[in-house]
């Protein structure tokens, strides 16, 4: 079956989806489309039009349409399956999938989902979600008789505790360090590091070529994408992948997208300092949202840097390409494109963060491609209204 998953509420999820699609999430140990691949073998996305071109939607005459915000199941991909064509699975008011040759909900036959399943709603869900998620993902890869992990046994200078498994991948290295998997699993991925004296309490996961520097301090649920560096204190976090925080410093229940850097020493702050619910701010309805959460750090998206020493309030949103520096807090929303921070913002130009991120991403032997590029000129104009300084 050909599958494609379709973007739902993409502005909901701004500015982690103005990048990407929503399917190119990571939550758990994998990416919301390598969860749909464990199930089926051809799976492409369905975006906004300026993502197509790095994010290209593959069709055929026999479709199946799934909703790129549902995190699958095996009951949910049950339910998937027996739809004929011309039905569409809903929960509630919710599309979950589509049986189709077109994408088209009209003249279909409604059919009614009856399983459990997590679903990305809001920002805040990928940490709220991902203790359950790295538990799903390590199932799935575990008990997969076809997976090509190779298992490494843990060094004898290596402290373990608890009963739950700890997974470490040929290539990986792991030495005097205590992990905990009395809570939930450890995933340590193909060639990621965990240097010497790093105390780090499951669930949590680990992808290849991530490295935890000495004497880091992780407090699950917390998931490091590909080519992470990470050091410091960092409690219920997901990196999704290329970005670093690799020195001191605190992050706590925070979203960090793609080739972002936290300075040395940057601290978020997690809680309110009257234990109130925590408000972000929402593109969809241009206004600060409540969450519901009473723990909640920050959001970066993906080219975004910060300097020494920096603090982020509870709940701050920061946008696509900013670099925010300088002493106190800048606000709690700052827009994609930004330069400065407590004392003020300009605009950061579009030439110079080409410049950056093409340097940045040849470290890691990644090209800086034209279809970057047009993701990023197309972000710049998109989120041009909210640069009002």
């Amino acid at each position: 079956m050909n599958v494609i998953l379709f973007d739902d509420d993409r502005e909901n999820l701004y500015p982690l989806s103005l990048t990407r699609p929503i399917s190119d999430f990571r939550i758990g140990i994998s990416t919301i489309k390598e969860k749909w691949e464990f199930y089926y073998n051809d799976v492409s996305v369905k975006t906004d039009d300026y993502l197509s071109g790095k994010f290209p939607i593959k069709t055929k005459k026999d479709n199946l349409w799934i909703n790129a915000s549902v995190l699958p199941n095996k009951d949910l991909v049950t339910e998937i399956n027996s739809l004929r064509k011309g039905e569409l699975l809903k929960k509630g008011k919710m599309v979950i999938a589509i049986h189709n040759h077109i994408f088209s909900t009209s003249k279909l036959d409604d059919i009614k989902s009856h399983s459990i399943f997590n679903k990305i709603t809001d920002l805040c869900d990928i940490f709220s979600l991902n203790g359950e998620e790295i538990q799903n993902d390590f199932d799935r890869m575990i008990t997969n008789k076809s997976n090509q992990f190779s298992k490494k046994q843990i060094e004898e200078t290596n402290i373990k505790i608890g009963n739950k498994p700890i997974f470490i991948e040929k290539g990986a290295k792991v030495n005097h360090s205590i992990l905990n998997a009395t809570d939930g699993p450890i995933y340590i991925g193909k060639d990621a590091e965990i240097m010497e004296g790093s105390m780090v309490r499951g669930p949590f996961a680990m992808c290849n070529n991530s490295v935890l520097k000495m004497g880091s301090k992780i407090y699950g649920p917390t998931t490091l994408g590909p080519f992470c560096k990470v050091g410091g204190e960092v409690n219920n976090s997901v990196f999704f992948g290329y970005s670093s925080k690799a020195h001191d410093g605190f992050l706590g229940n925070s979203v960090i997208g793609e080739w972002c850097n936290l300075g040395a020493d940057t601290n978020n702050s997690n809680l309110k300092n009257n234990y109130e619910e925590v408000k972000v701010w929402n593109y969809k309805t241009e206004k600060f949202k409540n969450t519901g959460l009473q723990f909640c750090g920050l959001i970066m998206a993906d080219h975004s840097k910060c300097g020494i020493n920096t603090m982020f309030n509870t709940g701050t949103v920061v946008g696509v390409s900013s670099n925010i520096f300088g002493s106190g807090f800048p606000r709690n929303f700052i827009p994609s494109f930004s330069w400065g921070g407590n004392s003020g913002f300009t605009t950061y130009k579009i030439n110079k963060v080409f410049e950056v991120a093409e340097i940045v991403m040849k470290r890691r032997n990644i090209e800086f491609t034209d279809d970057d590029k047009s993701i990023l000129e197309n972000v710049f104009e998109l989120t041009s209204k909210y640069r009002n300084y």
